[in-house]
């Protein structure tokens, strides 16, 4: 069966690419410096799991491993939250979401990591 990784990874860059034009233009006169910052770091670390996402994608049509799927969801669901709570923070919302953010990291840090052990098996 042919996993997602490459498409979400694809949307997930766009919406990055999105967000970050959105910033430069329309956020940048409305938000203080503190929030602009905060979804700066939201829009490069959507942009990291995107393209994270594309390599699990290529990798996983040529490669047969069981981790890729690990690593796929691990990379989409970290980038999510890791970005769209700090999106939403940056945004005005409420500030316990903070308290969530480093679940998205952790989770990152895992796709990554599973990519890497998938990359290694045949």
């Amino acid at each position: 069966m042919r996993q997602p990784w490459f498409a979400i990874g694809a949307l997930l860059a766009a919406i990055a690419v999105a967000g970050g034009a959105l910033g430069a233009h329309a956020l940048r006169p409305r938000l203080d410096s503190a929030s602009l910052s905060l979804w700066e770091t939201a829009v490069r670390y959507l942009v990291v799991a995107g393209l994270g996402l594309l390599a699990v994608g290529l990798a996983s049509e040529s490669r047969t491993a069981t981790a890729w799927p690990a690593s796929g969801w691990a990379l989409a669901l970290g980038g999510v939250i890791f970005s769209g709570t700090l999106g939403a923070i940056a945004l005005g919302g409420p500030r316990w979401l903070g308290a969530v953010t480093p679940l998205g990291g952790l989770l990152l840090i895992a796709g990554f990591a599973l990519a890497a052990v998938a990359a290694t098996r045949r």
